[in-house]
């Protein structure tokens, strides 16, 4: 199996031409981010199948998407939407098979086994044997590294490379750290979330962050008991549904904490906190510190 990283993977989206860029951050394992622009023009059904290889893909979704999966078999499973800044993350190992239902505008990153092999050994990260496959993940990590690679496809020449490398080296150090398989086995215990069940979860959570709700109302979204949601939900992500939308909430917090036009009562509203007294004391187990003084560092 190959994994092709010094092409990219345009050609399989219909975009031969799409911009790719290689590198080879550490040793002799690739790297490549292409960056996708597909236009549905009115007949939003493109299929799209990866190969079988020894890599991971990754894709960064910079504008919302809509897909599905297609199994080996023909069978797709029902339509999702992928947010903004969200990412997925698929093993190659068996290929890879989506339809397109809608425009995409992404970054797909093409990482070999070996590449994150040679991260590991070269940085801090931990030595994790596989990753864990997610779908339409909220990361600001992979978004903001994300952002720093976009102006890299406007540049002339080679002048881009020591900053891809980089930037590579930050991605795999980050998915070992964060969605490393330290089990080795890859495979769910019964009473975890499908991959699947967490993201209708968390979308649910996301899309309602701002109201208050019972969280039985997510362990409906995900299609389960709201005793085996927490219990499922903790175990994938390590946190409780109710941390897991606190922290959600804190982040779009600070958001809003760079407006100077709105109060600290009108920001505790916007992201679903009780009050203003309730979000002070939320954020400071979150962060640390209070809404107040993180606005004055963030705003001077």
């Amino acid at each position: 199996m190959r994994t092709g990283t010094e092409e990219g993977v345009g050609a399989h989206f219909g975009l031969p031409d799409a911009p790719c860029l290689p590198a080879r951050p550490v040793r002799d394992a690739g790297f490549s981010v292409t960056r996708l622009e597909w236009r549905s023009n009115g007949d939003a059904n493109r299929l799209v199948s990866l190969p079988p290889a020894e890599a991971y893909f990754l894709m960064l979704y910079i504008k919302d998407a809509s897909h599905c999966d297609v199994a080996p078999d023909g069978t797709e499973s029902e339509t999702r939407r992928f947010r903004q800044g969200s990412i997925c993350l698929v093993d190659l190992a068996h290929g890879a098979c989506i339809r397109l239902v809608s425009d995409l505008d992404s970054l797909a990153f093409q990482l070999p086994r070996e590449l994150l092999r040679e991260i590991a050994e070269f940085s801090t990260a931990p030595k994790a044997i596989r990753l864990r496959c997610r779908r339409g993940e909220e990361d600001d990590v992979m978004r903001n590294l994300g952002g720093a690679l976009l102006p890299l496809f406007d540049r002339q020449g080679n002048s881009h490379t020591p900053l891809l490398q980089h930037i590579a080296i930050a991605i795999g150090a980050h998915l070992l750290h964060v969605y490393g398989d330290h089990g080795g086995g890859g495979e769910a215990h019964s009473t975890q979330l499908t991959v699947w069940q967490e993201k209708s979860a968390k979308d649910f959570m996301i899309d309602h962050f701002a109201d208050q709700f019972p969280m039985g109302a997510a362990a409906s979204a995900a299609g389960v008991s709201l005793r085996r949601f927490i219990e499922g939900f903790k175990g994938v992500t390590g946190q409780t549904p109710q941390q897991w939308l606190v922290r959600y909430r804190t982040a779009r917090a600070k958001e809003y904490l760079g407006e100077r036009s709105l109060t600290l009562g009108e920001i505790a509203n916007r992201c679903g906190f009780v009050d203003e007294d309730h979000f002070t004391k939320a954020f400071r187990r979150v962060t640390g510190t209070t809404p107040a003084a993180w606005r004055g560092r963030w705003l001077h």
